[in-house]
């Protein structure tokens, strides 16, 4: 498991800076087909609250993931996709095929219920930005499903959870 925060390039992504408004971001050095693990995550350690820079792992949890996880940027229409891996923590799968040189950008929402601690305004840029930074809770019901099994695991469970509740009380 890496235990600092850089990735080596044999591993397909660094770190990179850029004067665009999105500052820092990862990198891929290589290319990655659809499906493909692009980083595998690792959890630093956990939280007892959330915050700017916590990661959600479960109903109500937070943790810091550690390496180049949390510098991946925000797309409303990402390169990637999360996976939980046996660590309890988020590898980062490409979604469509990624080419050496293309920044990797996950959607936020594919790990976050809601979204508490980010600007107001999204700066991704692509044609189906929905102008605000949001979390899987406000997330459209299409692209919920469009993101299929790439997303965290509890944001269904907790979907699951508000429809059984919504029916008792309807």
């Amino acid at each position: 498991m890496p235990s600092t925060d850089t990735v080596s390039e044999e591993e397909g992504v660094e770190l990179r800076s850029a004067d665009d408004e999105q500052g820092e971001g990862v990198l891929a050095t290589r290319p990655f087909a659809t499906g493909d693990t692009v980083m595998v995550g690792f959890l630093v350690g956990a939280l007892t609250g959330n915050d700017s820079h916590a990661t959600q792992v479960g109903p109500g949890r937070w943790a810091r993931h550690g390496g180049l996880g949390p510098m991946v940027n925000h797309s409303c229409d990402p390169n990637c996709g999360v996976r939980l891996n046996a660590a309890q923590a988020f590898d980062f799968v490409a979604r469509r095929s990624i080419g050496a040189g293309e920044t990797l950008t996950f959607d936020y929402a594919m790990r976050n219920f809601t979204i508490d601690h980010f600007p107001a305004v999204c700066l991704c840029g692509t044609s189906r930005c929905r102008v605000s930074v949001t979390g899987w809770k406000d997330l459209p019901a299409a692209r919920k499903v469009e993101y299929g099994e790439l997303v965290a695991p509890y944001l269904r469970a907790m979907d699951a959870d508000i429809g059984r509740a919504a029916g008792a009380a309807g």
